[in-house]
């Protein structure tokens, strides 16, 4: 019978500490080394749940909530009885219970001696133990030029350098060593969800690795989520007022929820307050700094004049970061290794009522941010990069503000001024932008699959932010979805796949990094490794792996190194700043959150539209008369045979034109059509036949009704994505009467270039 590892919920059954384990005769209670310690008051015995784990005549045969989880008390005696007769190798008393798990290997011993003679127990599947003579060992798998860690990567305590088993290491950087008993500690900490190695943050093979040399791993949250009320003291929040003099009659923690005795916190530190009246700020004031930040920030205002002014920096402190960035090595890289630089903008994660995490609700729930307050975007010709570059930079630019968008410079746009300053030109404008920010000079690549450029200018400029916060502003606004990032420029950013490593295939093509690779990679001998590496040296040089080659078998370590070190260790700045500016309104870490329902927005073009998806997108509103609903129910069946039509193009127009006619936008945002688009009726007017009189009451006999289909035509409403269709006798009337409004209004719109 198989055992299986309690799923423990992180607070356990101790009991007192005088009372000995029956199986191991230790009265230790120390859960991190031996396990939860439960003591069975009407049974007289305690034990060690690891000792029960280990020994080898017990088996879990009962359900969690049974004995001592899972342990029968009877089996539990029993596996006493049995272990009274064997005597421990290490202290020569009786009770050992533990056995090796190699059949010819007879030495048996208690949990804890094994511990104390090197003996391996693995928390798995049938939880074998193994003696110093048979146990599993790890190999020093780094080349000899490597400098071998001297201290431990938990304690920081001194180590000797030589794998044994008091001393292990991580087997995906090879560079985390520890003490055994340093990371059993952190494991029982940390938990199955969070341990994982302290340097390279691999959590799979690090886990897998410390398992086969007997960590014991508890399948529970970490220790630190588990106590009750960890973090209350983040939710309070500075309610004092710090003036001077305080005019308030109800006293300094007096605050009103708005009006001049709403206590405001200062915008950097949030440990200081004050009522507006107290410090003679305006009523709609939001933004103050106490007198400690002003002197700290030299009283600039600017760092907290707005929110777009606290996310930009000089260019002086650029080159502070830059110089302060991690020398180039020839070490593997991982992507988790890129921790955020700090940098005032960060921002809490918005509590988003997502359950699905689609990327359309999520991006929805982000919409409430934005205000009804307008900025005006004046774009001269078809200059949208441009135009969305100067907004962003402005001082006193808030990126919670709608967007009004208006088309100058008629001669240089195809932009119509029959339709500035509406619905129609923001969707205009926000696709331009997002095609002409693919086309720009940080991004290099293919089209539809573009990694980031390093671009000194684009550094100077400070364009990488700049273009960030655009994306990020284009999804939440009602943009089009991205679409033109790689694979790897995904992977790169948000780290999905998780820990997946890059390889020469994720390099830019037709790039001079790419071929220099390329050729390394394919060198088949050991003259023609060396011939390449040295027509390569600069690039070697640069990327800090320039060293002498002994062998073929050094190529793949160092291919890996430098597709690391082109990726990421070179473009860290470039990528941080980019972050920085996704972060805009909270979609960075949204993305994070969600990144694989994310990555068809950034990675894939927009779908192609489909008769049923675009069905799909407007709400019906049916008549309350039964006259007019049996005519309405006809035309719904012409719409949707209309749609067919159009996707398959038996009509003159598409579907992306009658989207755009509908709701302004020729594509679905990523965010979805806000408001929902809605379609209702246009019925015609009624007459009678010549010679038929209506009676006194206004009606006429049914038989005498007579439809006016012509001159009737559908109506849009863009502000509120309403479609008003014709009500026509016949499928080819409606057909017409859409093919003649929409084609009018597609001659109006801008063409693609």
């Amino acid at each position: 019978m198989k055992k299986k590892a309690r799923r423990s919920p992180g607070s356990g059954g101790g009991g007192s500490p005088e009372q000995c384990c029956a199986l191991c005769r230790l009265s230790d209670d120390d859960p991190a080394m031996f396990g939860e310690k439960v003591t069975l008051k009407e049974h007289k015995f305690s034990v060690h749940y690891l000792c029960l784990l280990t020994s080898c005549g017990v088996y879990q045969r009962g359900k969690e909530d049974e004995g001592v989880f899972g342990f029968l008390v009877d089996d539990i005696k029993q596996e006493i009885r049995r272990s009274a007769r064997l005597r421990c190798c290490c202290c020569k008393k009786k009770g050992a219970c533990v056995g090796c798990n190699v059949r010819s290997c007879k030495k048996m011993i208690h949990f804890p001696c094994g511990r104390k003679q090197k003996f391996i127990s693995q928390f798995t599947e049938l939880f074998p133990s193994f003696c110093p003579d048979h146990s599993p060992t790890q190999s020093l798998c780094v080349s000899s030029d490597l400098s071998l860690p001297q201290s431990c990567s938990i304690c920081l305590d001194s180590i000797e350098p030589v794998l044994c088993y008091s001393i292990l290491k991580c087997p995906s950087c090879h560079g985390s060593w520890f003490h055994r008993d340093c990371v059993q500690r952190q494991a029982h900490s940390a938990g199955l969800f969070f341990f994982r190695c302290t340097l390279c943050n691999n959590k799979e093979n690090f886990q897998e690795e410390m398992l086969r040399m007997g960590i014991y791993i508890p399948e529970r949250d970490a220790s630190w989520e588990l106590e009750a009320n960890a973090y209350s003291e983040l939710l309070e929040v500075y309610t004092r007022c710090d003036a001077l003099t305080c005019l308030c009659n109800d006293g300094r923690t007096h605050s009103t929820k708005t009006g001049w005795f709403e206590v405001i916190r200062c915008r950097l530190c949030g440990s200081g307050g004050t009522h507006r009246k107290c410090s003679g700020l305006k009523l709609d004031t939001r933004d103050w700094a106490c007198s400690d930040c002003q002197q700290a920030t030299d009283g600039k205002a600017s760092l907290v004049a707005s929110p777009q002014g606290v996310q930009r920096r000089s260019l002086l402190s650029k080159r502070q970061l830059s110089s302060s960035l991690t020398p180039v090595s020839c070490k593997r890289t991982n992507l988790t290794h890129l921790s955020s630089f700090h940098t005032p903008i960060s921002c809490k994660r918005p509590s988003l009522p997502v359950a699905s995490g689609s990327p359309k609700e999520i991006l929805q729930a982000l919409v409430p941010q934005l205000l009804p307050l307008s900025v005006q975007v004046e774009v001269s010709g078809d200059r949208a990069l441009a135009a969305g570059v100067e907004l962003v930079r402005r001082s006193d630019y808030d990126p919670t503000h709608t967007l009004s968008v208006r088309f100058k410079d008629y001669t240089r746009t195809s932009f119509p001024s029959s339709l500035q300053d509406s619905d129609t030109a923001r969707q205009y404008f926000l696709k331009l932008l997002v095609q002409q920010i693919e086309d720009s000079v940080v991004f290099e690549g293919p089209d539809g699959s573009k990694n980031l450029a390093l671009d000194s200018q684009a550094l100077r400029d400070d364009l990488y932010f700049d273009v960030g916060c655009l994306l990020a502003l284009s999804l939440v606004h009602g943009g089009p979805p991205v679409g033109f990032f790689s694979h790897t420029l995904y992977q790169c950013l948000f780290n999905y796949p998780p820990n997946q490593p890059l390889t020469v295939t994720h390099m830019t093509p037709d790039t001079h990094f790419r071929r220099q690779v390329s050729r390394i990679a394919e060198a088949t001998s050991l003259d023609e490794l060396k011939e390449v590496t040295a027509a390569s040296w600069e690039f070697l040089e640069l990327a800090g792996c320039n060293q002498p080659i002994s062998s073929l078998e050094e190529k793949e370590a160092l291919v890996e190194n430098l597709v690391s070190f082109t990726l990421i260790t070179r473009m860290q700045l470039p990528l941080q700043r980019f972050r920085e500016g996704l972060q805009t309104l909270g979609v960075f870490d949204q993305v994070q959150l969600y990144p694989s329902a994310f990555c068809t927005v950034f990675c894939k073009a927009a779908v192609r539209l489909t008769a049923q998806a675009v069905s799909r997108l407007f709400t019906v509103n049916f008549s309350q008369q039964e006259d007019k609903l049996n005519r309405e129910t006809a035309v719904i069946s012409f719409w949707r045979h209309f749609l067919l039509e159009c996707e398959v193009g038996r009509s003159s127009i598409s579907l992306q034109d009658l989207l755009r006619f509908a709701t302004g936008a020729e594509d679905v945002p990523a965010a979805g059509l806000l408001p929902p688009p809605s379609v209702s009726f246009l019925h015609p007017v009624i007459s009678s036949p010549a010679g038929v009189e209506q009676d006194e009451g206004g009606g006429g006999g049914a038989g005498g009704e007579v439809f006016q289909d012509e001159g009737l035509f559908p109506q849009r409403e863009p502000s509120s994505k309403h479609l008003l269709l014709p009500v026509t006798s016949s499928y080819q009337a409606f057909k017409s009467s859409m093919e003649q409004a929409i084609s009018h209004h597609v001659h109006l719109l801008p063409t693609e270039s």
